[in-house]
Order: structure tokens, then sequence, then C-alpha cells
């Protein structure tokens, strides 16, 4: 079985495909890594390959800058590019931030931006795939992954399915608080729906008891034992009724978060930006003096230091940047032979196997909503429970019963998606800006017209497709 990944070079794959291949050996027979950058071939891809070599398995993982070379032949591929790369981010969040609007690269007007950049490239890569590999699934994890997927099911030339594991994390978080699975305690299962980077669990179960209403009575505990939830105000949430995702933060408190980063003097994507740099220089340089290993560690240990500051400038107003190098060079090296399965790979595996008929298995993924969210329309991408088998993805359970502020919320943020899908395949620069405006974050028409303009002068070739 043969796995294409759209995006070979990135920071995260390497990860990823050590996971893969120590966690999952014999999963498949070739990863082969595109990637059109050739510094990000000769640095984060080779790490990816050389990994491979060091893991016993020299023949499974290649590189690649050629697209119809990756596609050829694949059953999966999974989407992870960034259009504009770093300097992208930076310039999505910028924007936005200078107005004292949110600028986060999923949500809001760097979200919108970041889609914009993203959807004709990737529908190009779609009508490839359709002509090289026209049975293979994608699986997209290009962020904002949700509204890419829209982009993706309204083209219609292959087959998609996006995933995100901030659903399925939180609910791990949720289900360690309460203690089911360990000490005889019992399995927890949960209801969830919305959008992606934008959902509630909206009940909580262990043996069939309800605990949400728990959950809430004891949100400020919740909230000292886990970081995600604590940017939230306890009050909000029993009023809502629900337990928002981390990303809701955002809508619910956006003047915190833009305090936040003035506080912090950088927003985080320049905060990745440099430590994507300083990796990339590392990487290089271990490889120079011919040390696979040493290039290992170096990525380890600042891939580290970029996962234990996420969030922490958004919400926290200061990087903490130098407490997680400090602990990351306390922990000492990581060989590269030990690998685990989790977050979004392990997700990923998990369709996987199940649409290759190894195994059913229960996820939340992105998906078309047909009726599972029924204040949406049926064709719309919804982020629900789903259950994966050799058959396709089927809606689990019973729609989730999202509490009225979070539909209005949904049904905003969705009207707004619908807008930038068609504005980008039209190439409508006026309609971006009306679909942006109707984003909860954007404060009308004038101050999107201002930000799309801005935006396609700053993005330059990516976005001069808009007229």
């Amino acid at each position: 079985m043969k796995l294409a990944i759209l995006g070979g070079g990135g920071v995260r794959m390497p990860a990823f495909v050590r996971a893969v291949l120590a966690g999952r050996p014999g999963a498949f027979d070739q990863i082969c890594l595109f990637e059109p950058d050739a510094a990000r071939r000769a640095t984060t891809a080779r790490l990816a390959a050389e990994v491979a070599v060091v893991l016993g398995q020299p023949d499974v993982v290649t590189v690649t800058a050629d697209a119809a070379e990756a596609f050829t032949g694949a059953d999966y591929v999974f989407s992870a590019i960034r259009v504009g790369g770093d300097r992208g981010r930076v310039i999505d969040e910028q924007v936005a931030l200078r107005r004292g609007i949110v600028g986060q690269e999923t949500t809001g007007p760097g979200g919108c931006a970041m889609a914009l950049r993203t959807i004709p490239v990737v529908l190009s890569y779609c009508e490839l795939l359709s002509q090289c590999a026209p049975e293979a699934v994608l699986v997209n994890f290009t962020n904002p992954a949700g509204l890419i997927t829209q982009a993706i099911s309204a083209q219609g030339k292959v087959r998609a399915v996006g995933v995100c594991d901030t659903p399925s994390g939180t609910i791990a978080d949720l289900a360690r608080f309460a203690g089911a699975g360990r000490g005889g305690a019992g399995q927890a299962r949960a209801g969830y729906g919305g959008l992606n980077h934008l959902g509630w669990v909206t009940s909580f179960e262990v043996d069939g008891e309800d605990l949400l209403p728990d959950l809430m009575a004891r949100f400020e505990d919740l909230q000292r034992s886990d970081r995600q939830f604590a940017a939230f105000d306890a009050d909000e949430v029993r009023r809502v009724g629900a337990i928002p995702t981390e990303y809701v933060y955002y809508y619910y408190d956006p003047r915190r978060y833009v305090d936040g980063v003035r506080r912090a003097g950088s927003s985080r994507g320049q905060d990745v930006a440099g430590l994507n740099s300083e990796l990339l220089t590392a990487i290089g340089q271990a490889f120079a003096d011919g040390d696979v290993h040493a290039a290992w560690s170096a990525y380890a240990n600042l891939i580290g230091v970029r996962h234990d500051t996420y969030m922490k400038t958004d919400t926290q107003g200061a990087s903490g940047q130098a407490q997680a190098r400090a602990e990351r060079a306390a922990a000492g090296a990581v060989p590269i032979e030990a690998g685990e399965l989790g977050g979004y790979e392990g997700l990923a595996l998990r369709v996987i196997d199940g649409l290759a008929g190894r195994g059913a298995s229960d996820v939340i993924v992105n998906m078309r909503n047909d009726r599972a969210l029924d204040f949406l329309d049926p064709d719309d991408i919804v982020e629900i429970p789903a259950r994966v088998d050799a058959g396709g993805l089927s809606r689990l359970g019973p729609p989730a019963d999202l509490p009225r502020s979070a539909r209005a919320l949904v049904m905003a943020v969705k009207e707004y998606e619908r807008g930038i899908v068609e504005a980008a395949m039209s190439g409508n620069a006026s309609l971006a800006a009306v679909a942006l405006a109707q984003h909860p974050l954007v404060p009308g028409i004038t101050a999107a017209r201002e930000l799309v303009a801005e935006y396609t002068e700053l993005h330059g070739e990516h976005l001069a497709y808009l007229r």
C-alpha cells in the first residue's frame, strides 16, 4: 500500500514517519514525500527518509519534487501543505492584529487569507490526483482543515476526509480528568459536534451515566488540571451548556487574545517561524557533519519546544520558550527508535485502517453533513463522530444537540466558509470580502474589504488570481 504526502518536507513529517514506521511496521510498502522546496527536501524530508533507514526499513520512504510521481499508484494521500510558508502565516496574523482583530492561522481573517491562498493549490493537486490515482482517498490535514475539505468536496474530483486531532484530544483529556479507563473505571463515550476548530463536547458518559453536569460544576478544577481549558471563563462555559474545544477561545475572548499577543511582543506565527528556521539550520548542520542521530536530536528538541509552547502566547501573553528549552535540555536526547502513535498520525491511521478493511473504528472527522447538524445544508462539511470501515464513513450516533449559542456561531462561520470557497473557486475578490464580513470576528464590510486588499497586496503571487 502506498501513501503519498503533500508537504513531505513539513516540520512535523519526520515525527510522523518515525511514529508510523516504529509503531506500525509494514502498514505501508511505500511512503512518498512530495516536497517542491529544495531546502526542505535536504533537511526535514531527508531526515524522514534516513529515520526509515535507522528503523530497518530503508526502501519504504522516498522523496520527490514531482507530484505526479508521488501520486501514481497511491492508495492514500495526506495533504499537509502551507502555501506561502511561515512568512505567509506571519502576514496573516499581523494584518489582523494591526487592526485589533484576532490574528490566528485558521480562525478569522488569518484563516481566510490562508484558505484563499491554499484552495486553488489544493484543488490543482486534486485534479492531478484524479488523473494519476482516481481511486485514492485524500486525508486532509491542510489548514483551515474544514474549509479546505469543503472546497475539495465542492470540486468533486477525489474522495476526501478532513482530519484534526483537537476533538479526540479534548475528549481524552476529559476522560483522564474523570478517571475513565483507569483503575476499573468504565470507558468514556462523548457527544460532539460543530466545525473544525469550532466544536463542543455535548455529552460525556461513563457506564451510561452522563458526567457532563459534574464536569461543568467542577470546571475550575478541570482548568487547573489541563491548560487547554484554562483560557475559558467557567461561568460562560456553564451558561453555554457544553465544553468547548480550545480554538473556541478565539471567539469567546478575542480581546484577551489580542492583549496577550501585544504583551508577548510577538505572535505565535513569529515564534514558530523562528523555531522552524533554527530547526532547519540545525538539521542541515548535523547532516553536514554526517550524523543522522544528531540531526534527529536537534529536531526532536526543537519540535518539542514548539509543542510545549503551543497556545501560550495566545492565552498567557508569553511564549514560554525559555522554560520549555530548559526542560527539554534536562530531559536529554530522544532516540530515533522511541516512537509512539498519537495525535493526528494515530487518528489518520485509524481512518486508513478502517477504509482498508483492517478493522472498523470510531473517529471524529470532517465529512459531509447530510443531516448530522440539521440546521446546516446536507453538503456542508462538518466535524462529527463517525464510524469508518471498508464501506466508508457513516455518521455515528444521533445528531449532536448543540446549545443555541453554539448553533448561532456555527451557522455564521459556515456561511462565511461557503462564501470563501465560492470566492476562491471563482477568483472573486469582492465576494471574498463579503464572505469575510460575515465572520463573527470581523467588524463589518469596511474592515473586511481593507483586510482582503492588504492580504492581496502582501501575498503577491499567491492571491494574484483574485479580481
